[in-house]
């Protein structure tokens, strides 16, 4: 087996590509024929090669099919090609900059409408089923049981993840709970923390990058008796004895699809949930609201 000579004997970091290319060696005695094939391909492959690919395309490039493609990552320790692009995407984004990455995404979709098409839900698939396996039942009942009795919740994201935390701050209005989106980094964040207080909740939105503003706001939730879910990607593990759940929502490899397409859908599921415990408040909030709505239309209906 080659392995590039780059790779071996590395003593920096470990990243996707080297926790790759260490199971292609530790299993390569346990492979088969094809097997191997598929693993000395994804070993020498570029790492952009590999985010754009569908499993098709894999088994092609490796003279083998898509089900090899699919058994050889299994035997390597990959849940399938969807964890293996996860996987080489943290350091893939964080190494490449995004000028770059944006000129492979152009190169690998070209300007076939159908091809761009297809590109783009078949990644929010990919994404969209990760995130629902990744979440056990349990952490979201912790998740929901930490919203539910809230006083106030607040809703914090910051760049691609503020759009998510807007999101469920607003509808979470709309059903008759009271919440606010906050969203403020640096001296500005000082004014949200003063107001978190006891019998509050917090949901942050982060799916990477663990910034320091996350470690004084959780800090700050925990010393005032606020309780805090997390939604992220991959921080999980990194906040996972400080708050109360963490909810996983895959970011993207390529930068296909939007950065908040998940974060979004974790939104809609806590939202969901927290109606459906308190349906008779939901109910009379969106009567008032839709109420509102039409005097606002109509102005004629105030008197």
């Amino acid at each position: 087996m080659k392995i590039p000579e780059s790779e071996q004997g590395s003593a920096g970091p470990e990243t996707g590509v080297t926790r790759l290319r260490a199971a292609v060696r530790d299993q390569w005695e346990g492979l088969s024929a094809s097997e191997r094939a598929v693993a000395q391909y994804l070993a020498s492959a570029p790492v952009e090669q590999l985010l754009y690919a569908g499993a098709q395309q894999l088994g092609t490039a490796s003279g083998t099919s898509n089900a090899t493609v699919v058994r050889a990552l299994q035997r390597l320790g990959y849940a399938g090609l969807p964890a293996l692009k996860r996987d080489l995407a943290s350091g893939f984004t964080t190494e490449v900059a995004p000028e770059v990455r944006l000129k492979q995404r152009i190169a690998h979709v070209g300007r076939d409408l159908d091809s761009i098409w297809g590109e783009v839900f078949d990644e929010a698939q990919e994404r969209i089923d990760i995130a629902r396996r990744l979440t056990e039942p349990e952490t979201l009942q912790r998740a929901v049981a930490a919203l539910a009795p809230a006083r106030e919740v607040f809703c914090y994201g910051v760049a691609a993840a503020e759009l998510a935390a807007r999101h469920l701050a607003l509808a979470l209005g709309r059903i008759g709970r009271r919440a606010r989106f906050f969203g403020a980094t640096g001296f500005a964040l000082a004014d949200t923390l003063l107001a978190l207080g006891q019998g509050d909740a917090v949901v942050i939105f982060q799916p990477g990058r663990s910034l320091s503003e996350l470690n004084i706001l959780v800090e700050r939730a925990r010393s005032v008796g606020a309780k805090v879910v997390l939604v992220t990607d991959e921080l999980g593990e990194a906040f996972a004895g400080r708050v109360e759940a963490v909810l996983t929502a895959p970011h993207t490899p390529t930068g296909i699809t939007a950065e908040s397409l998940t974060g979004l859908i974790v939104a809609d599921a806590l939202l969901l949930a927290l109606t459906t415990l308190d349906e008779t408040r939901a109910v009379e909030s969106s009567h008032q609201l839709t109420a509102l709505r039409e005097q606002l239309l109509d102005p004629k209906r105030r008197s």
